[in-house]
């Protein structure tokens, strides 16, 4: 299995190669995706910016996602996964993002949505790629296997 800096180094190559610019709009990973880019030298060739947008407040302040979207669908939803990854193109220079959001635990699971449900969001030109998993184990896990699950998806998108 791959390191999340081997993925996170080959995430790099692939937007080098391809001359993109990458953004991140993050929830549950607290700007962990934004740092495993940036642990790599010269990430500023291909990194642009990251929002950390925890709270539903700051989603909307800062990715304009409307709270009538996050009423209807939840914060932890594939459908606000895609508005974030849409919004972190739309308020940067980037040509492609991720986004996370998630419930990490330990608390704060609903009806339906357990703790380590996470909704991942993947945009690059006119398409978005959404995903919906559940992990196992505790906080920093769901975190870390969130963190190297976006970067994985970054891969398929950009091979």
């Amino acid at each position: 299995m791959d390191t999340t800096t081997d993925l996170a180094t080959r995430v790099g190559h692939a937007l080098k190669a391809r001359n993109l610019l990458l953004a991140t709009a993050e929830s549950c990973t607290g700007g962990g995706v934004a740092q495993a880019i940036t642990d790599i030298a010269g990430s500023s060739e291909w990194f642009d910016c990251g929002f950390v947008t925890y709270s539903n407040a700051s989603k909307n302040e800062l990715l304009d996602i409307s709270e009538a979207l996050i009423a209807q669908h939840g914060a932890v939803s594939v459908e606000i996964a895609a508005a974030m990854a849409e919004a972190a193109v739309a308020n940067s220079n980037s040509n492609v993002a991720v986004s996370t959001t998630g419930i990490a635990g330990p608390g704060g699971a609903v009806p339906g949505k357990p703790v380590g449900t996470v909704c991942f969001g993947w945009k690059i030109g006119d398409q978005t790629v959404t995903e919906r998993l559940v992990f196992s184990g505790d906080r920093r896990a769901v975190r870390e296997q969130s963190v190297q699950h976006s970067l994985q998806g970054l891969l398929r998108l950009l091979t």
